[in-house]
């Protein structure tokens, strides 16, 4: 296997691909946009101006949503949900949400990004309770 090779897919696995090519960047985004596509308090994407996307299986899931009059844009899995690579080939670079991917990858956050728009309650989150697993 191609070492510059990682590979994922939804939570479903209807949407599986792979990506060759590195990662130039590693963002953390705490714009009100990110958190609503995330759900949480960031999104953590990464972002390749030279890197390829082959759509292993169910391509045809595939959803693509543009924020009008903004570069805001999100893939998803139609089935389950679950956020996919968005190519923006308009700016030369695809987006790839890091918790997609199935394969380890080396390259760890650049920066938290629109930090000031964070959420009131993200705040000193390293102090608070850490548990493996479900609360009891």
């Amino acid at each position: 296997m191609d070492d510059d090779l990682v590979t994922g897919k939804c939570l479903c696995g209807a949407v599986k691909f792979s990506i060759s090519g590195e990662f130039e960047s590693f963002f953390l985004c705490h714009c009100s946009r990110c958190r609503k596509d995330s759900g949480s308090a960031h999104s953590a994407n990464l972002f390749s101006s030279t890197s390829n996307i082959t759509w292993v299986s169910g391509e045809e899931n595939i959803k693509t949503f543009k924020l009008s009059g903004s570069r805001h844009v999100k893939s998803f899995c139609m089935d389950c949900g679950s956020a996919l690579p968005v190519s923006q080939a308009d700016a030369g670079f695809i987006v790839v949400p890091a918790g997609c991917l199935d394969s380890q990858i080396d390259i760890r956050p650049n920066a938290h990004i629109c930090f000031s728009s964070r959420a009131t309650w993200d705040n000193d989150l390293a102090s608070i309770e850490r548990i493996d697993g479900l609360p009891s």
